[in-house]
């Protein structure tokens, strides 16, 4: 397993404000900035300098995370006229070369590398009208272009945006004792599995016809919400669906009340409660 060592400053002194960071061994240097710290940001190092940027905020209707994936060749300049011409955004994350080392070829191939990544993980509405031209890079070129890459995605996951995470990262996470499995009056409707992020309801499980009557009124809407998803197709799911608590994952199948840590059980009927127990 590769470790990384991480520096962070909390550049207003707390954890709501602009954050700096940089990683041991890395070319760049990240910062995420709240939109309405843009204007102290005009003197923060590299800020000038050639990158791509990240723009995040949320649906208000549906509170589904939207992001916006650019590049520039000063960034700070870049994120003034965003300011003034885009509207959804409340924070943007920023990665530069701290030498100013990448040119513009490096950046539109890396803008290019983030974009088809989020929109092949597909948890982000991805503002962007259309993909960004990828430009053509060679040896060294690429090599560094590709390292800029990762970084950018493991500082935007630490900084709490999983733009770029695979919901499962690979199919040895799924291994078969790890399966929970739920259902209702003998009926098998699900699979699960619990993971560092959340309860992932696997792709393939299907949800029970109809909710409930005595279902807590505070979870009514969230579970016609959620069985209205796009990722639900004729009563299956047509993806690996990630839920908050393995509760929510069981209301969004069964339409009910549901204790997750009681309900989800493996093969051999032991329940979720006892296997984190031991």
């Amino acid at each position: 397993m590769e470790e990384n060592v991480v520096t962070m400053i909390l550049k207003n002194g707390t954890p709501t404000g602009i954050i700096q960071a940089n990683l041991d061994e890395w070319i760049g240097v990240s910062y995420k900035i709240p939109r309405n710290k843009l204007k102290e940001c005009k003197e923060l190092k590299d800020i000038n300098n050639t990158g791509v940027y990240i723009l995040i905020g949320v649906d208000e209707e549906t509170g589904n995370n939207r992001a916006y994936i650019g590049e520039a060749e000063n960034i700070y300049k870049r994120l003034l006229q965003h300011n003034k011409s885009k509207e959804f955004w409340s924070e943007c994350l920023v990665f530069v070369s701290q030498d100013n080392s990448l040119n513009k070829a490096h950046i539109k191939y890396i803008e290019n590398e983030l974009y088809g990544k989020a929109i092949n993980v597909d948890r982000f509405i991805i503002e962007n009208e259309s993909q960004p031209t990828k430009s053509s890079l060679d040896g060294a070129d690429e090599i560094r272009a590709n390292k800029f890459c990762k970084k950018v995605q493991l500082l935007t996951s630490l900084y709490g945006y999983h733009l770029f995470d695979e919901i499962i990262k690979n199919d040895k996470e799924i291994l078969q004792e790890k399966i929970l499995y739920l259902t209702n009056n003998k009926i098998e409707y699900a699979r699960g599995i619990l993971t560092d992020e959340g309860f992932v309801i696997l792709k393939g499980s299907k949800i029970k016809e109809g909710i409930s009557e005595g279902i807590s009124p505070s979870l009514l809407k969230f579970a016609e919400r959620e069985r209205n998803s796009k990722n639900i197709v004729k009563g299956e799911f047509v993806k690996d669906y990630l839920c908050s608590s393995p509760s929510m994952a069981g209301v969004i199948v069964l339409g009910r009340n549901c204790n997750g840590y009681r309900e989800w059980k493996s093969k051999d009927g032991k329940t979720l409660k006892d296997i984190i127990n031991g």
